[in-house]
């Protein structure tokens, strides 16, 4: 019950991002990789692969006991290749959520591998962190296209 409450949630979260990728779609690329100085130097593009990397870092690597290495901005090149990297962050967590379908709060022990030490998380947990660190950061790359001079669009799991 509870796998299939998360499914229908994290649909609501690609929602989301899908409104936000098709806000960023008006912006000029050049716009996308600019460094704004007050979010220390980062882009949107940067935000959004970092988001990437934390789907693979925590869900991927820990939550199903891999090694995948993370993307770097520099090798991005369009909002076509972040939304291709999401696609393979949606496959992730479909197989993470159908994984875990019966166990999302049971605790396990596994090594934080960017890190080099064990940590003892439940699945629900490491949804949980994916999810509200995209969020976050998607509420801060708003926020760095207003300071570009675009006027945000509503990208919020509710949208009018």
């Amino acid at each position: 019950m509870m796998s299939k409450l998360l499914t229908s949630q994290y649909e609501a979260v690609k929602g989301a991002r899908h409104a936000l990728f098709t806000y960023c779609e008006d912006m000029s690329p050049a716009d996308l990789f600019k460094q704004v100085e007050v979010f220390n130097n980062s882009s949107i593009v940067d935000l959004l692969v970092h988001n990437v990397n934390t789907y693979i870092s925590w869900v991927n690597n820990f939550g199903l006991n891999r090694n995948t290495s993370f993307y770097k901005t520099a090798d991005v090149k369009s909002l076509d290749e972040i939304r291709m990297l999401f696609e393979k962050v949606d496959s992730i967590m479909a197989e993470f959520l159908e994984k875990h379908r019966n166990n999302l709060e049971e605790p396990f022990t596994a090594m934080v591998k960017h890190r080099g030490f064990p940590m003892t998380l439940s699945p629900l947990q490491l949804y949980t962190q994916a999810i509200t660190h995209e969020f976050h950061h998607k509420g801060q790359i708003v926020t760095m296209s207003r300071l570009l001079g675009y006027t945000p669009v509503d990208t919020d799991a509710i949208r009018f």
